[in-house]
């Protein structure tokens, strides 16, 4: 299973310090995690892109991914690095059996889609 994830952040940043920030803190993650297969975060995107940074991270299965989501290793990087800096988030996550990319789940972490979902 792939999940990866696209943020902007916030304008106001030192946007250099809290990339560098992000990709130590979701790197360091790896081999702590079960299932985690792999993970990398990409903090140098070309001009045209629309994101600031990019989460390309792997796992053995849907259930590993799970596990990642509320594993405290990672909770504690998503809320000390990510969520304080990001302006909007968004994730795409898919198996990649047989060469074949199947969606599972597409999440938006903005503002907008989170007070959607509460209507």
């Amino acid at each position: 299973v792939k999940h990866v994830i696209l943020w902007q952040l916030k304008d106001e940043l030192q946007k250099a310090e809290v990339k560098a920030g992000i990709k130590a803190g979701l790197e360091s993650l790896a081999g702590k995690i079960p299932g985690l297969i792999d993970i990398k975060v990409a903090v140098n995107p070309l001009a045209s892109s629309n994101a600031d940074v990019m989460l390309d991270s792997s796992f053995e299965n849907e259930e590993a991914l799970k596990g990642y989501a509320v594993h405290p290793e990672h909770v504690a990087v998503a809320d000390g690095k990510v969520r304080p800096y990001q302006n909007q988030g968004s994730a795409w996550i898919f198996r990649t059996d047989k060469n074949v990319a199947k969606p599972v789940h597409f999440a938006d972490d903005t503002e907008k889609s989170k007070k959607n979902q509460k209507k």
